[in-house]
């Protein structure tokens, strides 16, 4: 009975707040209506200049083959290669290519003439898959042996046959949300308290420690149901996009992600004097462990002691396991290791959370 007053105080608490109510609906709209369209890491609109030295039908045959390309912005024919270069040193360019005096005549002769490409590769990604886009489009015209032989290549793409980003960014933007919709306001709900001068009146009474982190951790795992099917919805609206897998295990993910980061934010708050130090140091295990997860990036080509932290990073194993039930359609089967590994790590912190609150009579 203790519990459920505590569990409506805490809710009175976020009503009465005029800013909590707002960023619990606006936040997760703003993130699933925004970020699916910037986080995309598809190269695109690279500025590419050509030097053509050759002047021919077949060289300007290639000229207007990159033009045309939806991938380049053509910044025009340049007169030599060292103007060309200058555009790069001043950014205006990303990609110069460099058709040779020959270029026909080769061609015509049966021979394979040496186009230059160069790339500014200061953004390392940009650079090369700028280089590899316009490769494809030097090879298409300089030996059509081998474009006809990759005419007869089939590729079946698996679970994403559009090659769509926003398919495998949505489900990593549920972390995300997750992750500072239910870390962050437990982390300064305790230490808040602390600050108002408030926590004393509950230091004072017989609730017991396990009531008290209770009521602190279940309202924010009801704001996680909303938040998740909040963005589930706008997946489907928005975008056209639904879970291949079953819905219930979605959720039951975030439950598990919501148990963790609502715990680890109580425990920070519980070794927190001040709002100012729970959030730098709530932000300092947010970013190091969204960096390390995957969201962005491949755990794989981190090196293997970075590798290695994603084996206690319960943001790693949902990530892998919603777009596994999300994209792929898996089951409970495929994900049984991260269910265990995330209600391991969500129950240590929930014990580390009760246990490191100290209340004082």
């Amino acid at each position: 009975m203790t519990l459920k007053y505590l569990i409506q105080k805490e809710f009175l608490q976020i009503r009465r707040n005029p800013f909590l109510p707002r960023l619990i609906v606006v936040f997760p709209i703003m993130v699933m209506c925004v970020m699916p369209w910037v986080m995309n890491m598809e190269v695109k609109n690279i500025k590419v200049a050509v030097v053509d030295n050759d002047r021919s039908t077949l060289s300007q045959r290639l000229v207007h083959s990159i033009e045309a390309s939806n991938y380049f912005i053509f910044m025009g024919q340049k007169a030599t290669y060292q103007a060309a270069l200058q555009e790069i040193e001043k950014t205006k360019t990303d990609v110069v290519v460099v058709i040779p005096q020959d270029y026909s005549r080769d061609i015509n002769k049966g021979q394979l003439p040496q186009v230059l490409i160069a790339a500014n590769a200061v953004n390392g990604t940009k650079g090369s898959m700028g280089s590899a886009y316009l490769n494809q489009i030097v090879t298409a015209h300089v030996n059509p042996d081998v474009t006809a032989m990759q005419s007869r290549l089939s590729t079946l793409f698996l679970y994403n046959k559009h090659l769509n980003f926003k398919l495998f960014m949505i489900p990593a933007l549920f972390a995300l949300v997750m992750m500072l919709m239910t870390g962050f306001l437990p982390t300064l709900n305790i230490v808040g308290e602390k600050e108002a001068g408030t926590i004393e009146q509950i230091n004072v009474t017989p609730v017991s420690k396990w009531s008290f982190i209770l009521a602190k951790l279940i309202p924010y795992w009801i704001i996680a149901v909303f938040v998740i099917t909040v963005c589930l919805f706008l997946a489907w609206a928005v975008y056209g996009i639904t879970s291949a897998g079953p819905l219930a295990l979605v959720y039951l993910l975030a439950m598990l992600l919501a148990l963790f980061w609502s715990s680890f934010g109580l425990i920070i708050s519980n070794y927190s004097d001040t709002m100012q130090q729970a959030i730098f140091v709530m932000w300092f295990f947010v970013v190091m462990m969204m960096l390390l997860s995957g969201l962005f990036t491949p755990t794989r080509s981190m090196p293997a002691w970075a590798y290695a932290t994603t084996y206690v990073n319960p943001m790693s194993y949902f990530i892998e396991a919603v777009r596994t039930v999300f994209i792929r359609g898996g089951g409970i089967s495929s994900i049984w290791h991260q269910l265990l590994a995330l209600l391991g790590i969500g129950l240590l912190m929930g014990g580390w959370a009760v246990h490191s609150y100290k209340k004082n009579h």
